[in-house]
C-alpha cells in the first residue's frame, strides 16, 4: 500500500482522546511506553481506542489540582450542569482544575474540565456558552479528528503497538511531542459552525437560554483583546484563535433574538474561593 494510503487509513482510525489544554504542558512529562512502526496504527481496534481515552484523562486527572465536590467551583459547575448528563450516547462527566490558565477542554470520551481561572472571569451565562460549544466538537467527533491529527505528527513517529486489543502506552517523549502538536491545532471554520449550531440546540433543549452562545463569545473576544501582544498571558491558544468572532456573535445574536429568547443581564462571576494554584 502506498503511504498516502497508509496515512489515509491512520486518520481515520486513530485514537479518540481529547483536546489538550495549555495549562497541563508543564506536566506532560508523564505518562505512557511502547513500540512498533506508526503504519501499523492503522489496525488499532475500538477496544485500544478507548483504552488510549482513558489513559490520558485518568493522568490528567492525576496530574492536575481537581477540586473536591464540596469546592464552591464545583458546586458551582454542578449547579450550572445539572441534568446534562450525556451527548449523542456519550455520557458526559464534568470536574473542575485549581489552575491559573484560562481554559477548558472537551475529551471524545465525554470528559469535560473546566479551569478555576475561567470561571473567575465568566458569569453563568458565559461559561454554559462555553460548555454548549465544546459539547458540540464532542457531537460531532471534532475532539477526535483533532488528536488524530496530533498524534499522527508526534507520538506515531515512533510508532504505537497494535498487535492486540491491550492500548499500547506512549512514551514520556511521546506525550511531550503530542502535547506541542495538539497547542497548534485548531478547528476549521466548518467546525467552529457545527459546534456553534449543535452547542446553541443542545443548551436549548437543556432548558437553557441559548443566549449564552453569543455571550461566552463576546467575553471570549474581549479576553483577546485584554491579551494582546502579551507573551505571557494565561489565555489560552484555545481561546485566542477562535476564527471569526465577530460573524459568530452576530448569527448566535439573531438567532436567540428570533426564537424569542430574552438577552439575560450582565452578571459577575459567581465563584469565590482561594486564588488558583501556580
Amino acid at each position: 500500500m502506498k503511504n498516502t494510503g497508509i496515512l489515509k487509513i491512520v486518520l481515520l482510525l486513530l485514537a479518540a482522546m481529547c483536546c489538550l489544554p495549555a495549562s497541563a504542558q508543564f506536566n506532560l512529562k508523564k505518562a505512557l511506553g511502547g513500540a512498533v512502526k506508526a503504519t501499523q496504527a492503522a489496525t488499532l481496534s475500538d477496544e485500544q481506542v478507548r483504552g488510549y481515552v482513558k489513559e490520558y484523562i485518568d493522568w490528567m486527572d492525576k496530574h492536575n489540582p481537581v477540586l473536591p465536590e464540596d469546592n464552591p467551583y464545583t458546586q458551582r459547575l454542578r449547579r450550572l450542569t445539572d441534568g446534562i448528563t450525556e451527548v449523542e450516547g456519550v455520557p458526559l462527566n464534568f470536574k473542575v482544575y485549581h489552575v491559573v490558565d484560562v481554559n477548558a477542554f472537551a475529551c471524545a470520551d465525554g470528559s469535560i474540565r473546566v479551569f478555576s481561572s475561567l470561571m473567575d472571569i465568566m458569569s453563568d451565562e458565559e461559561l454554559l456558552g462555553v460548555i454548549g460549544h465544546e459539547i458540540g466538537h464532542i457531537a460531532h467527533k471534532d475532539s477526535k479528528k483533532a488528536f488524530r491529527m496530533a498524534l499522527l505528527s508526534s507520538a506515531l513517529k515512533d510508532g504505537i503497538a497494535s498487535s492486540s486489543d491491550k492500548a499500547a502506552r506512549l512514551t514520556d517523549s511521546q506525550i511531550g511531542d503530542l502535547g506541542s502538536a495538539l497547542m497548534s491545532a485548531t478547528y476549521s471554520k466548518s467546525q467552529e459552525r457545527d459546534a456553534d449550531d449543535y452547542g446553541y440546540q443542545f443548551l436549548k433543549a437543556a432548558g437553557r437560554n441559548p443566549w449564552s452562545m453569543a455571550l461566552s463569545f463576546r467575553r471570549l473576544k474581549q479576553m483577546q483583546e485584554e491579551a494582546g501582544a502579551q507573551k505571557n498571558s494565561k489565555l489560552n491558544q484555545l481561546f485566542s484563535t477562535h476564527p471569526d468572532l465577530d460573524a459568530r456573535i452576530e448569527r448566535m445574536e439573531q438567532r436567540a433574538a428570533a426564537d424569542g429568547f430574552e438577552k439575560p443581564e450582565p452578571a459577575a462571576p459567581a465563584t469565590s474561593a482561594a486564588p488558583a494554584a501556580e
